[in-house]
């Protein structure tokens, strides 16, 4: 069901991390929110953390907001968006370096590399029971809904992990569980993330984002895999039934740990129709901008009969450079060739956080996105909205020559 983005044109938002204040030092690691926020300390500076991060989107003149994944904890390449689920599930125990029969093929990089560091660093739970939902330890997601919601004037959509990739590194260590099938793992992992989901959107969330299933991997990788695949959408859509008054959006991208490309040869070619047709959802969000928009002729044949609104990345999560919004406005035109103006979203390829670049970088990434939003609006014939990032009246600085009560006169007169 659309409701944040029913009757906007051009939606303007981003993934969801973001970078977090250098004064936010502070973390979970596996404790109950309830638990972590009476540390005075800590509650201090995640409450306030989430004052900044929505303030940062609203100046930035998004549309719907995010937390910036303010939850998760700032480890090494952004690991605690996978753990964070698994740190509070039942089933696992200790965690460990990855063993080579557990790892993907596909991610095997050598050393003197930042993807080798990366996962060879990154240690795992082991699997040694039924994985469940832990009351004694929920993920809390509505409650982290509501803090960053209650200091927003606009939507806040709210994220996680899709069980699909949580299942990638995970070793079996009991009966309850094949070593090579990872099936009914996906599928238990999927029910326990249901519940915390329908709880969100029980406490009022209109906007749920489920990010990466593992379709278009396998797809890209390994298409035969057929039964794999129809596993997989089934899977995902377990993990979201009961959600059907919220809007719904499937993130996907090709990887983001330390703002590194992962993989070579990515293609949405063979999972564009599972994504578009198969999977229950409102929003799919492609990475796009990573490519130079070289795929968005996929969209040519779905766009008379979208039965999706398509979130297209307009801004990369792996450059520095902070785009300007002329740049950002041509990617926007080129996507409107392909997909019409109300069933186009506007994002970022992935996240801004998991250890990537400063606050300033995603802040002025993000309200290109909005100012370029706003030259394809005018040109349209349509109202832009109001960017406060953009408003002479409320920069900063500004030159002497325009306060000059309290300035030196300028030497020109």
């Amino acid at each position: 069901m659309l409701t944040a983005t029913k009757d906007l044109m051009l939606p303007a938002t981003v993934t969801g991390s973001w970078p977090r204040p250098r004064w936010y030092d502070k973390g979970l690691w596996g404790r109950p929110l309830d638990t972590a926020l009476l540390d005075v300390h800590f509650r201090e500076q995640f409450l306030d953390a989430h004052s900044v991060v929505i303030a940062d989107q609203q100046r930035a003149g998004l549309d719907i907001l995010t937390n910036g994944d303010y939850h998760l904890d700032e480890d090494f390449a952004g690991r605690s968006w996978h753990h964070y689920p698994l740190q509070r599930w039942k089933g696992f125990e200790h965690e460990e370096l990855q063993y080579e029969r557990s790892r993907d093929g596909l991610l095997a990089f050598p050393p003197g590399t930042l993807m080798n560091e990366i996962e060879t660093t990154w240690r795992w739970p082991r699997v040694v029971g039924q994985v469940e939902h832990n009351p004694r330890n929920p993920l809390e997601y509505a409650k982290l809904w509501r803090i960053a919601q209650a200091r927003a004037g606009k939507p806040v959509k709210f994220g996680t992990c899709s069980s699909q990739v949580l299942s990638i590194f995970l070793d079996s260590h009991t009966a309850h569980y094949d070593l090579d099938d990872k099936k009914q793992l996906i599928w238990d992992m999927a029910t326990a993330m249901n519940l915390e989901l329908r709880q969100l959107a029980a406490a009022g969330a209109k906007v749920i984002q489920i990010e990466e299933p593992t379709i278009h991997f396998t797809a890209a990788f390994h298409p035969e895999q057929t039964e794999i695949l129809d596993f997989m959408v089934d899977a995902f859509n377990h993990e979201v039934e009961g959600l059907d008054d919220v809007e719904l959006w499937i993130h996907t991208c090709w990887g983001n740990p330390n703002m590194q490309k992962v993989y070579s040869g990515e293609s949405y070619a063979n999972s564009i129709e599972i994504y578009l047709e198969r999977l229950k959802g409102d929003v799919w969000t492609v990475e796009a901008t990573e490519n130079d928009l070289a795929e968005i002729d996929l969209f040519k044949p779905f766009a008379g009969n979208l039965k999706k609104k398509v979130a297209v990345g307009v801004v990369n999560h792996r450059t520095l450079q902070a785009d300007m919004a002329p740049v950002v406005a041509g990617r926007i035109r080129r996507a409107l060739e392909v997909i019409p103006a109300d069933k186009l979203v506007l994002s970022s390829d992935c996240g801004f956080g998991r250890q990537g670049f400063s606050r300033t970088i995603a802040f002025y990434k993000a309200t290109a996105i909005a100012q370029g939003r706003n030259l394809v609006l005018k040109e349209l014939g349509l109202e832009e909205r109001y960017v406060p990032a953009a408003d002479p009246s409320l920069q900063t600085d500004v030159l002497p020559d325009r306060e000059p009560l309290t300035h030196l006169p300028s030497p020109w007169g």
